[in-house]
Protein backbone atom coordinates (compact mmCIF):
# COMPACT_ATOMS: atom_id res chain seq x y z
CA UNK A 1 0.00 0.00 0.00
CA UNK A 2 1.37 3.32 -0.53
CA UNK A 3 2.39 5.73 2.07
CA UNK A 4 1.31 9.14 2.74
CA UNK A 5 3.06 12.31 2.00
CA UNK A 6 2.18 14.99 5.14
CA UNK A 7 2.65 18.41 3.87
CA UNK A 8 3.21 20.04 7.18
CA UNK A 9 2.29 23.60 6.98
CA UNK A 10 4.48 25.68 9.33
CA UNK A 11 4.59 29.70 8.10
CA UNK A 12 2.16 31.29 10.48
CA UNK A 13 3.23 34.00 12.22
CA UNK A 14 0.55 34.34 15.52
CA UNK A 15 0.81 36.86 18.63
CA UNK A 16 -2.35 35.38 20.23
CA UNK A 17 0.23 33.79 22.67
CA UNK A 18 2.48 36.61 22.87
CA UNK A 19 4.67 37.35 24.89
CA UNK A 20 5.96 33.91 24.15
CA UNK A 21 5.03 33.77 20.94
CA UNK A 22 6.82 36.58 18.58
CA UNK A 23 6.63 37.03 15.24
CA UNK A 24 10.04 36.02 14.68
CA UNK A 25 9.64 32.71 16.94
CA UNK A 26 5.57 31.29 16.64
CA UNK A 27 4.19 29.36 18.94
CA UNK A 28 4.88 25.94 16.67
CA UNK A 29 8.77 26.90 17.69
CA UNK A 30 8.23 27.16 21.11
CA UNK A 31 8.30 25.24 23.98
CA UNK A 32 4.15 25.94 25.59
CA UNK A 33 3.33 22.03 26.68
CA UNK A 34 6.45 19.96 26.86
CA UNK A 35 9.73 19.59 25.86
CA UNK A 36 9.29 19.72 22.48
CA UNK A 37 7.47 22.62 20.15
CA UNK A 38 4.14 21.54 18.95
CA UNK A 39 5.99 21.69 15.18
CA UNK A 40 8.21 18.62 16.51
CA UNK A 41 5.63 16.54 17.96
CA UNK A 42 3.42 17.22 14.95
CA UNK A 43 6.05 15.37 12.00
CA UNK A 44 6.98 12.67 15.28
CA UNK A 45 3.20 12.73 14.90
CA UNK A 46 3.57 11.38 11.07
CA UNK A 47 7.09 9.20 11.83
CA UNK A 48 6.04 5.94 11.25
CA UNK A 49 7.98 4.61 7.65
CA UNK A 50 4.98 2.22 7.50
CA UNK A 51 2.49 4.50 6.77
CA UNK A 52 3.94 8.07 5.87
CA UNK A 53 6.72 8.76 3.89
CA UNK A 54 9.18 11.61 4.50
CA UNK A 55 7.67 14.95 5.65
CA UNK A 56 7.11 18.69 3.21
CA UNK A 57 7.23 21.36 5.46
CA UNK A 58 6.20 24.68 3.47
CA UNK A 59 7.31 27.63 5.75
CA UNK A 60 8.76 31.05 4.88
CA UNK A 61 12.71 32.25 4.56
CA UNK A 62 12.40 33.75 7.76
CA UNK A 63 11.95 30.48 9.60
CA UNK A 64 13.74 28.03 7.15
CA UNK A 65 16.74 28.02 9.95
CA UNK A 66 14.68 26.81 12.64
CA UNK A 67 12.51 24.49 10.83
CA UNK A 68 16.07 22.91 9.59
CA UNK A 69 17.21 22.84 13.32
CA UNK A 70 14.06 21.13 14.84
CA UNK A 71 13.90 18.89 12.43
CA UNK A 72 17.06 17.68 13.22
CA UNK A 73 16.74 17.45 16.33
CA UNK A 74 14.39 15.13 16.29
CA UNK A 75 15.82 13.11 14.22
CA UNK A 76 13.68 13.46 10.89
CA UNK A 77 14.37 14.19 7.63
CA UNK A 78 12.49 16.59 5.23
CA UNK A 79 11.95 18.85 2.39
CA UNK A 80 10.90 22.53 3.07
CA UNK A 81 9.66 24.38 1.00
CA UNK A 82 9.95 28.10 0.75
CA UNK A 83 7.30 30.54 -0.01
CA UNK A 84 8.83 33.99 -0.67
CA UNK A 85 5.61 35.86 0.28
CA UNK A 86 2.74 35.30 1.85
CA UNK A 87 -0.45 33.72 0.10
CA UNK A 88 -2.84 32.09 2.63
CA UNK A 89 -2.97 28.31 2.77
CA UNK A 90 -4.77 27.82 -0.40
CA UNK A 91 -1.90 28.34 -2.85
CA UNK A 92 0.41 26.96 -0.49
CA UNK A 93 -0.84 23.55 -0.28
CA UNK A 94 -0.88 23.81 -4.14
CA UNK A 95 2.69 24.03 -4.48
CA UNK A 96 3.06 21.03 -2.00
CA UNK A 97 0.43 19.05 -3.75
CA UNK A 98 2.30 19.78 -6.95
CA UNK A 99 5.63 19.29 -5.62
CA UNK A 100 4.36 15.54 -4.54
CA UNK A 101 2.37 14.91 -7.13
CA UNK A 102 6.10 14.96 -9.45
CA UNK A 103 6.70 11.71 -7.72
CA UNK A 104 3.19 9.91 -8.14
CA UNK A 105 0.68 12.04 -9.19
CA UNK A 106 -2.13 10.36 -7.25
CA UNK A 107 0.42 10.19 -4.11
CA UNK A 108 -1.92 11.10 -1.08
CA UNK A 109 -0.95 13.75 0.65
CA UNK A 110 -2.09 14.56 4.15
CA UNK A 111 -2.40 18.22 5.27
CA UNK A 112 -1.56 18.82 8.38
CA UNK A 113 -1.00 22.53 10.58
CA UNK A 114 1.89 22.76 12.51
CA UNK A 115 0.83 24.71 15.49
CA UNK A 116 -1.92 22.19 16.53
CA UNK A 117 -1.95 19.73 19.47
CA UNK A 118 -3.33 15.84 19.53
CA UNK A 119 -3.47 14.21 22.43
CA UNK A 120 -4.56 10.78 21.70
CA UNK A 121 -2.33 9.83 19.12
CA UNK A 122 -4.04 6.44 18.79
CA UNK A 123 -7.47 8.09 17.55
CA UNK A 124 -5.71 10.58 14.71
CA UNK A 125 -3.75 7.44 13.19
CA UNK A 126 -6.70 5.61 13.42
CA UNK A 127 -8.85 8.18 11.39
CA UNK A 128 -5.98 8.94 9.07
CA UNK A 129 -6.10 5.32 8.09
CA UNK A 130 -10.15 5.17 7.71
CA UNK A 131 -9.99 8.72 5.48
CA UNK A 132 -6.89 7.15 3.53
CA UNK A 133 -9.38 4.52 2.37
CA UNK A 134 -12.06 7.47 1.11
CA UNK A 135 -9.21 9.10 -0.59
CA UNK A 136 -7.84 6.69 -2.48
CA UNK A 137 -11.34 6.12 -4.11
CA UNK A 138 -11.18 10.60 -4.75
CA UNK A 139 -12.77 11.86 -1.91
CA UNK A 140 -11.00 15.03 0.09
CA UNK A 141 -10.98 14.16 3.34
CA UNK A 142 -11.14 16.93 6.53
CA UNK A 143 -10.87 15.85 9.61
CA UNK A 144 -13.63 16.89 11.70
CA UNK A 145 -13.35 16.87 15.71
CA UNK A 146 -15.74 16.08 17.75
CA UNK A 147 -16.77 18.71 19.78
CA UNK A 148 -17.18 18.36 24.10
CA UNK A 149 -18.46 21.88 24.49
CA UNK A 150 -19.92 25.19 22.19
CA UNK A 151 -17.04 26.67 21.69
CA UNK A 152 -17.30 30.42 19.64
CA UNK A 153 -13.58 30.16 18.28
CA UNK A 154 -13.87 27.49 15.82
CA UNK A 155 -15.59 26.90 12.88
CA UNK A 156 -18.01 23.71 12.03
CA UNK A 157 -18.61 21.15 9.94
CA UNK A 158 -22.27 19.87 9.23
CA UNK A 159 -22.30 16.18 7.89
CA UNK A 160 -24.81 14.96 4.97
CA UNK A 161 -27.62 12.50 5.67
CA UNK A 162 -27.23 9.21 4.29
CA UNK A 163 -24.52 6.61 3.53
CA UNK A 164 -21.11 6.48 5.11
CA UNK A 165 -18.31 4.91 3.82
CA UNK A 166 -14.91 4.15 5.94
CA UNK A 167 -16.44 5.91 8.22
CA UNK A 168 -16.79 9.11 6.32
CA UNK A 169 -19.49 11.15 5.55
CA UNK A 170 -19.74 13.73 2.88
CA UNK A 171 -20.08 17.37 4.05
CA UNK A 172 -23.40 19.14 3.90
CA UNK A 173 -21.83 22.48 4.67
CA UNK A 174 -18.97 24.50 6.46
CA UNK A 175 -20.00 27.19 8.77
CA UNK A 176 -17.94 30.13 10.07
CA UNK A 177 -17.63 30.38 14.34
CA UNK A 178 -20.81 30.87 15.54
CA UNK A 179 -22.01 32.79 18.63
CA UNK A 180 -22.85 31.57 21.43
CA UNK A 181 -26.22 30.65 20.79
CA UNK A 182 -25.65 28.92 17.25
CA UNK A 183 -22.87 26.93 18.74
CA UNK A 184 -25.24 25.44 21.37
CA UNK A 185 -27.20 23.80 18.43
CA UNK A 186 -24.29 23.01 16.42
CA UNK A 187 -23.52 21.19 19.58
CA UNK A 188 -26.84 19.65 20.03
CA UNK A 189 -27.34 18.57 16.08
CA UNK A 190 -23.83 17.04 15.94
CA UNK A 191 -21.91 19.53 13.71
CA UNK A 192 -18.07 18.77 14.52
CA UNK A 193 -15.06 21.57 14.80
CA UNK A 194 -13.59 22.23 11.71
CA UNK A 195 -9.43 21.12 12.22
CA UNK A 196 -8.30 22.66 9.14
CA UNK A 197 -6.23 19.24 8.63
CA UNK A 198 -7.01 17.56 4.95
CA UNK A 199 -6.09 14.11 3.41
CA UNK A 200 -6.50 13.39 -0.76
CA UNK A 201 -4.86 12.56 -3.65
CA UNK A 202 -2.83 15.38 -5.27
CA UNK A 203 -4.12 15.06 -8.83
CA UNK A 204 -7.54 15.25 -6.98
CA UNK A 205 -6.72 17.94 -5.26
CA UNK A 206 -5.02 20.44 -7.96
CA UNK A 207 -8.17 18.98 -10.41
CA UNK A 208 -10.80 20.58 -8.39
CA UNK A 209 -8.67 23.60 -7.54
CA UNK A 210 -7.97 24.51 -10.92
CA UNK A 211 -12.13 23.72 -11.99
CA UNK A 212 -12.57 26.83 -9.65
CA UNK A 213 -9.38 28.65 -9.68
CA UNK A 214 -6.95 27.63 -12.52
CA UNK A 215 -4.39 30.30 -12.71
CA UNK A 216 -3.52 29.91 -9.14
CA UNK A 217 -3.07 26.52 -9.67
CA UNK A 218 -0.69 27.31 -12.91
CA UNK A 219 0.83 29.64 -11.00
CA UNK A 220 1.92 27.71 -7.67
CA UNK A 221 2.88 24.59 -10.42
CA UNK A 222 5.19 26.55 -12.07
CA UNK A 223 6.86 28.34 -8.77
CA UNK A 224 7.73 24.65 -7.95
CA UNK A 225 8.83 23.92 -11.58
CA UNK A 226 11.02 27.19 -11.40
CA UNK A 227 12.31 26.62 -8.23
CA UNK A 228 15.62 26.76 -7.03
CA UNK A 229 17.60 24.52 -4.05
CA UNK A 230 19.58 25.99 -1.90
CA UNK A 231 21.26 24.71 0.98
CA UNK A 232 18.77 22.10 1.78
CA UNK A 233 15.30 23.42 0.54
CA UNK A 234 13.60 24.26 -2.23
CA UNK A 235 12.23 27.93 -2.79
CA UNK A 236 9.59 28.78 -5.29
CA UNK A 237 9.79 30.97 -7.77
CA UNK A 238 9.07 34.82 -6.72
CA UNK A 239 7.28 35.87 -9.56
CA UNK A 240 5.17 32.67 -10.24
CA UNK A 241 4.09 32.17 -6.70
CA UNK A 242 3.37 36.09 -6.51
CA UNK A 243 0.69 35.44 -9.57
CA UNK A 244 -1.57 33.12 -7.20
CA UNK A 245 -4.62 34.10 -5.78
CA UNK A 246 -4.49 35.07 -2.36
CA UNK A 247 -7.08 32.56 -0.33
CA UNK A 248 -7.22 29.83 2.33
CA UNK A 249 -7.99 26.15 1.35
CA UNK A 250 -11.38 26.38 2.76
CA UNK A 251 -12.77 29.44 0.35
CA UNK A 252 -10.70 28.58 -2.47
CA UNK A 253 -12.07 24.23 -2.84
CA UNK A 254 -13.35 22.99 0.79
CA UNK A 255 -16.59 24.96 0.36
CA UNK A 256 -17.11 24.49 -3.13
CA UNK A 257 -16.47 20.76 -4.05
CA UNK A 258 -18.77 18.31 -4.43
CA UNK A 259 -15.88 16.08 -3.28
CA UNK A 260 -15.55 16.64 -0.10
CA UNK A 261 -16.00 14.40 2.81
CA UNK A 262 -15.83 14.44 6.48
CA UNK A 263 -14.74 12.02 9.07
CA UNK A 264 -15.07 12.30 12.61
CA UNK A 265 -12.61 11.97 15.02
CA UNK A 266 -12.03 12.22 19.19
CA UNK A 267 -8.59 13.06 19.07
CA UNK A 268 -8.19 15.72 22.00
CA UNK A 269 -7.64 18.58 19.61
CA UNK A 270 -6.86 22.14 20.15
CA UNK A 271 -5.15 24.69 17.58
CA UNK A 272 -3.83 26.52 21.13
CA UNK A 273 -5.02 29.43 19.62
CA UNK A 274 -5.22 31.36 23.03
CA UNK A 275 -3.92 31.30 26.64
CA UNK A 276 -7.20 29.88 27.65
CA UNK A 277 -6.36 27.25 25.19
CA UNK A 278 -3.29 26.56 26.78
CA UNK A 279 -4.67 26.52 30.59
CA UNK A 280 -7.61 24.18 29.39
CA UNK A 281 -4.94 21.73 28.06
CA UNK A 282 -2.43 21.93 31.18
CA UNK A 283 -2.12 19.79 34.41
CA UNK A 284 -4.51 21.53 37.44
CA UNK A 285 -4.12 22.04 41.01
CA UNK A 286 -6.99 21.17 42.52
CA UNK A 287 -8.24 24.95 42.75
CA UNK A 288 -7.88 24.90 38.63
CA UNK A 289 -4.41 26.72 38.57
CA UNK A 290 -1.92 25.55 35.83
CA UNK A 291 1.72 26.68 36.71
CA UNK A 292 5.00 25.54 36.72
CA UNK A 293 6.78 24.52 40.01
CA UNK A 294 8.05 28.25 40.59
CA UNK A 295 4.05 29.26 40.37
CA UNK A 296 2.67 29.95 44.06
CA UNK A 297 -1.15 29.97 44.73
CA UNK A 298 -2.76 31.16 47.57
CA UNK A 299 -6.68 31.37 47.52
CA UNK A 300 -6.89 31.83 43.88
CA UNK A 301 -8.83 29.46 41.69
CA UNK A 302 -8.65 29.15 37.94
CA UNK A 303 -5.36 30.77 37.18
CA UNK A 304 -2.50 30.37 34.29
CA UNK A 305 1.35 31.13 35.37
CA UNK A 306 3.80 30.74 32.64
CA UNK A 307 7.23 31.94 34.15
CA UNK A 308 10.30 31.10 34.73
CA UNK A 309 10.47 32.65 37.86
CA UNK A 310 9.16 32.48 41.54
CA UNK A 311 5.38 34.30 40.69
CA UNK A 312 2.90 34.60 43.25
CA UNK A 313 -0.88 35.25 42.65
CA UNK A 314 -2.93 36.06 45.98
CA UNK A 315 -6.14 36.40 45.85
CA UNK A 316 -7.62 36.54 42.30
CA UNK A 317 -9.46 34.28 39.80
CA UNK A 318 -9.10 33.62 36.36
CA UNK A 319 -5.92 35.50 35.39
CA UNK A 320 -2.87 34.57 32.78
CA UNK A 321 -0.02 35.69 34.25
CA UNK A 322 3.00 35.36 31.46
CA UNK A 323 6.41 37.15 32.13
CA UNK A 324 9.59 36.20 29.74
CA UNK A 325 12.91 38.31 30.37
CA UNK A 326 11.61 41.24 28.72
CA UNK A 327 8.03 41.36 29.01
CA UNK A 328 4.88 40.76 31.56
CA UNK A 329 1.75 40.13 30.89
CA UNK A 330 -1.63 40.06 33.17
CA UNK A 331 -4.94 39.52 32.03
CA UNK A 332 -8.50 37.89 32.14
CA UNK A 333 -7.36 34.57 30.40
CA UNK A 334 -10.74 33.76 28.69
CA UNK A 335 -10.44 37.72 27.01
CA UNK A 336 -9.54 36.86 23.45
CA UNK A 337 -10.92 40.65 22.42
CA UNK A 338 -8.51 42.26 25.22
CA UNK A 339 -5.57 40.45 23.57
CA UNK A 340 -5.79 41.65 20.16
CA UNK A 341 -6.39 45.13 20.97
CA UNK A 342 -3.09 44.55 23.22
CA UNK A 343 -1.27 43.27 19.87
CA UNK A 344 -2.77 46.34 18.22
CA UNK A 345 -1.64 48.60 20.11
CA UNK A 346 1.94 46.93 20.25
CA UNK A 347 2.30 47.09 16.69
CA UNK A 348 0.87 50.90 16.60
CA UNK A 349 4.33 51.76 19.13
CA UNK A 350 6.36 49.77 17.30
CA UNK A 351 7.77 47.38 20.13
CA UNK A 352 10.26 45.43 19.42
CA UNK A 353 9.50 42.91 22.23
CA UNK A 354 6.19 42.19 19.87
CA UNK A 355 8.80 40.82 16.80
CA UNK A 356 12.23 39.15 19.39
CA UNK A 357 12.87 37.83 22.23
CA UNK A 358 16.02 39.18 23.86
CA UNK A 359 17.34 35.88 22.69
CA UNK A 360 17.41 35.84 18.71
CA UNK A 361 18.16 32.95 15.94
CA UNK A 362 20.47 33.14 13.62
CA UNK A 363 21.22 30.40 10.71
CA UNK A 364 24.47 30.04 12.47
CA UNK A 365 23.55 29.71 15.93
CA UNK A 366 21.99 32.17 18.41
CA UNK A 367 22.53 35.46 20.42
CA UNK A 368 21.29 37.15 23.46
CA UNK A 369 21.04 40.66 25.02
CA UNK A 370 22.52 40.47 28.66
CA UNK A 371 23.18 44.34 29.00
CA UNK A 372 22.27 47.95 26.81
CA UNK A 373 23.60 51.13 28.01
CA UNK A 374 24.04 54.50 26.16
CA UNK A 375 27.17 53.12 24.72
CA UNK A 376 27.59 49.89 24.98
CA UNK A 377 26.03 46.24 24.86
CA UNK A 378 26.61 42.88 25.86
CA UNK A 379 25.50 40.03 23.98
CA UNK A 380 26.35 36.05 24.90
CA UNK A 381 26.55 34.42 21.87
CA UNK A 382 26.30 30.47 20.26
CA UNK A 383 27.69 28.88 17.37
CA UNK A 384 26.60 25.84 16.61
CA UNK A 385 29.60 23.37 15.43
CA UNK A 386 30.27 24.47 11.68
CA UNK A 387 28.46 27.64 11.81
CA UNK A 388 29.98 30.72 10.21
CA UNK A 389 28.77 34.02 10.80
CA UNK A 390 28.89 36.47 8.11
CA UNK A 391 32.28 38.09 6.91
CA UNK A 392 31.36 41.76 7.89
CA UNK A 393 32.47 45.41 9.09
CA UNK A 394 30.69 47.94 11.12
CA UNK A 395 30.97 51.51 10.98
CA UNK A 396 29.82 52.44 14.24
CA UNK A 397 31.16 50.03 16.91
CA UNK A 398 33.94 47.50 18.15
CA UNK A 399 33.99 44.51 19.89
CA UNK A 400 35.86 42.11 22.77
CA UNK A 401 35.46 38.83 22.28
CA UNK A 402 35.86 36.21 25.36
CA UNK A 403 35.17 32.88 24.45
CA UNK A 404 33.78 30.64 27.58
CA UNK A 405 33.13 27.36 25.90
CA UNK A 406 34.13 25.47 22.79
CA UNK A 407 36.64 26.64 20.02
CA UNK A 408 36.46 29.87 17.87
CA UNK A 409 38.42 30.79 14.56
CA UNK A 410 38.02 34.57 14.15
CA UNK A 411 39.78 36.31 10.96
CA UNK A 412 40.54 40.62 11.20
CA UNK A 413 41.28 42.10 8.01
CA UNK A 414 44.09 39.28 6.60
CA UNK A 415 45.16 38.06 10.29
CA UNK A 416 43.39 34.43 11.45
CA UNK A 417 43.46 32.68 14.94
CA UNK A 418 42.20 30.31 17.28
CA UNK A 419 40.63 31.13 20.07
CA UNK A 420 39.70 28.80 23.22
CA UNK A 421 38.46 28.82 26.64
CA UNK A 422 39.12 32.49 28.76
CA UNK A 423 40.67 33.48 25.67
CA UNK A 424 40.25 36.77 23.49
CA UNK A 425 40.25 39.07 21.06
CA UNK A 426 39.34 43.21 19.78
CA UNK A 427 37.85 43.95 16.69
CA UNK A 428 38.56 47.56 15.86
CA UNK A 429 35.93 49.59 14.39
CA UNK A 430 35.64 48.98 10.34
CA UNK A 431 37.25 46.22 10.85
CA UNK A 432 36.69 43.27 8.24
CA UNK A 433 35.62 39.88 10.18
CA UNK A 434 34.60 36.97 10.65
CA UNK A 435 33.76 34.02 13.28
CA UNK A 436 33.42 30.32 13.05
CA UNK A 437 32.85 27.07 15.08
CA UNK A 438 35.36 24.59 13.85
CA UNK A 439 34.80 22.27 16.61
CA UNK A 440 32.15 19.50 17.50
CA UNK A 441 30.80 21.36 20.77
CA UNK A 442 29.20 24.85 20.44
CA UNK A 443 30.97 27.46 20.82
CA UNK A 444 30.03 30.08 23.37
CA UNK A 445 31.47 33.62 23.89
CA UNK A 446 30.74 37.30 25.25
CA UNK A 447 30.70 40.02 23.05
CA UNK A 448 30.99 43.43 24.08
CA UNK A 449 30.35 45.90 21.87
CA UNK A 450 31.45 49.68 22.07
CA UNK A 451 30.64 52.62 19.73
CA UNK A 452 27.94 55.34 18.90
CA UNK A 453 25.28 52.95 17.03
CA UNK A 454 24.73 49.54 18.22
CA UNK A 455 21.82 48.66 15.95
CA UNK A 456 21.40 45.13 14.50
CA UNK A 457 21.24 47.24 10.85
CA UNK A 458 25.38 48.49 11.48
CA UNK A 459 26.49 45.28 9.39
CA UNK A 460 27.63 45.20 6.62
CA UNK A 461 27.98 41.60 4.78
CA UNK A 462 30.95 41.33 2.48
CA UNK A 463 30.22 37.46 2.22
CA UNK A 464 27.65 35.13 3.51
CA UNK A 465 27.53 31.16 3.79
CA UNK A 466 23.57 31.17 4.27
CA UNK A 467 23.18 33.92 1.71
CA UNK A 468 21.08 36.38 3.37
CA UNK A 469 21.15 40.35 1.79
Amino acid sequence: MARITPLIMCGGAGTRLWPASRRNAPKQFINLLGSRSTFQDTVLRVADPDLFERPVVITNDEYRHMVADQLQAVGVEGEILLEPARRDSGPAIAAGAHLIAQGASDALVLVLAADHVVRHEAAFLAAVREAAEAAREGRIVTFGVKPDHPSTAYGYIARAAGARAHGVAPVAAFVEKPDAEKAARYLAEGYLWNAGNFLFRADVMLGEYARFDAATVAAASGAVERGERDLGWLRLDAESFSACASLSIDFAVMEKSDRVSVIPVDMGWSDVGSWHAVWELSEKDESGNAGPDDAVFVDARGNLVASDRLTCLVGVDDLAVIVTDDAALVFNRGDAEAMRALVAELTQRERSELVEHLEVFRPWGSYRRVDKGERFQVKRIVVKPGGRLSLQKHFHRAEHWVVVRGTARVTVDEAEIILRENESTYIPLGAVHCLENPGKIPLELIEVQSGSYLGEDDIVRLEDIYNRA
